[in-house]
C-alpha cells in the first residue's frame, strides 16, 4: 500500500507545495486544517481533517497509519482571534498526539536563530517547539526558513505592492540587516527529501536561498526589476511603525508589527551557512514582474475568507 503522510494547512501555502510533491511521489496525503472550503487543487486527492486540538483523541485518530507529519501550522502575528501562545500550545497537542498515533518522523517548519533566550515571542515560541519535538522522541528534521517567496506569498508581494504605489519607500535604520529568501517549491523538495530520511537521521537545516540581501538592497533589487525606481529613505523604527500602521487600516490588515522590525534590524533572518535551495528571488521576480504587487496580499482577509484560495 502506498505511503500515507500528513500535511498541515495544504490548502495554503507552504503546505501546498508539500502536499503536491508527496503526491507526485506517489503517497496518499491528508491535511489538519482549518479550511475544509477553501478551493485547493487537489480536489479529492487529499482528505481534509480538522485539527481537533481540543479533542485530543480525533486529533490521534486523523493521524493513524501516517509515516511521516510534515509541520507548517503556526500564526504571523498576535491577534484576537489568534497568538503565538496559543500556536505553541496547539502545536506541542498536535506532537503529542503524533506520538499517540505512531507517526514516525515528523519535518517541521520553524525559523532562522530561533532561541528560548529571545524577547520575540515569534523566536521563541520557535524555539520552545523545537525542544519539545526532540523530546518526543520521534525522529525529526527541522527545517528553519528565513523568509518563503513564491505566488501566494505575503513580504515580497506587499513590498512590491508599495513600491508601486508609495512616494518613497521608508526603511527602518540603514537597512544594513539581512534576509535569505528560499523559494516555496525548494522548501517543499527540501522537506519531502527530509521527510524520506533514515528514522536513525535527526536534521537540523537552515533553509535558505541562493541569494542573500541587506534590506535595503532587497527593495532595490525588487525596484530594478519592475521598473519602479522610488526613493529609499532611512527612517526611525519607530516612524516606520506608524506608517505601517496607517497603512494597515487602510488596508485593513496587518502590514508588519513591532516584533517584526525587531527581529529584522536583529539580523535574525539571516545565517551563516550554505544555501539548501537554487532559485534566486531576483530570477523569480524577473519571471512575476507584470503581476507581482498589483493587489494588496491581506493575510486577514484569507483567515476571514475559508473559500478562496491563497491568490493575489
Amino acid at each position: 500500500m502506498k505511503q500515507l503522510d500528513a500535511v498541515t494547512g495544504a490548502y495554503g501555502f507552504s503546505g501546498k507545495y508539500i502536499a503536491g510533491k508527496l503526491l507526485e511521489k506517489g503517497h496518499r496525503v491528508i491535511t489538519l486544517t482549518n479550511s475544509f472550503s477553501r478551493e485547493n487543487p487537489f480536489q479529492d486527492k487529499v482528505t481534509p481533517y480538522p485539527f481537533h486540538f481540543n479533542q485530543p483523541r480525533e486529533l490521534v485518530k486523523a493521524l493513524k497509519g501516517v509515516s511521516v507529519l510534515y509541520n507548517t501550522y503556526w500564526v504571523r502575528f498576535n491577534h484576537k482571534s489568534f497568538n503565538h501562545n496559543s500556536a505553541v500550545e496547539n502545536t506541542i497537542k498536535l506532537f503529542q498526539a503524533a506520538r499517540e498515533a505512531g507517526v514516525k518522523r515528523i519535518v517541521h517548519v520553524s525559523i532562522t536563530n530561533p532561541s528560548e533566550e529571545s524577547k520575540l515571542e515569534y523566536f521563541h515560541g520557535k524555539a520552545v517547539l523545537e525542544r519539545k519535538l526532540k523530546e518526543t522522541g520521534i525522529s525529526y528534521s527541522i527545517l528553519r526558513p528565513a523568509i518563503i517567496f513564491g505566488k501566494e506569498d505575503i513580504l515580497i508581494n506587499n513590498i512590491t505592492w508599495m513600491l508601486r504605489r508609495l512616494p518613497v519607500f521608508p526603511v527602518f535604520g540603514y537597512g544594513s540587516y539581512r534576509v535569505q529568501p528560499i523559494y516555496v517549491e525548494d522548501l517543499a523538495e527540501l522537506a519531502v527529501r527530509e521527510g524520506s530520511r533514515s528514522l536513525e537521521e535527526n536534521k537540523i537545516i537552515n533553509a535558505i536561498g541562493p541569494e542573500t540581501f541587506t534590506f535595503r538592497g532587497l527593495i532595490e533589487k525588487i525596484g530594478d526589476i519592475i521598473g519602479v525606481n522610488k526613493p529609499i529613505i532611512s527612517v526611525s523604527p519607530s516612524l516606520a511603525y506608524c506608517v505601517s500602521f496607517i497603512i494597515s487600516k487602510l488596508v485593513g490588515d496587518v502590514v508588519i508589527t513591532k516584533e517584526e522590525i525587531t527581529g529584522l534590524m536583529a539580523d535574525l533572518l539571516c545565517v551563516d551557512t550554505e544555501p539548501t535551495g537554487d532559485t534566486k528571488l531576483s530570477d523569480w521576480v524577473k519571471r512575476n514582474k507584470e503581476r507581482l504587487g498589483k493587489k494588496y496580499a491581506n493575510e486577514l482577509t484569507r483567515r476571514a475568507n475559508r473559500r478562496i484560495a491563497y491568490v493575489h
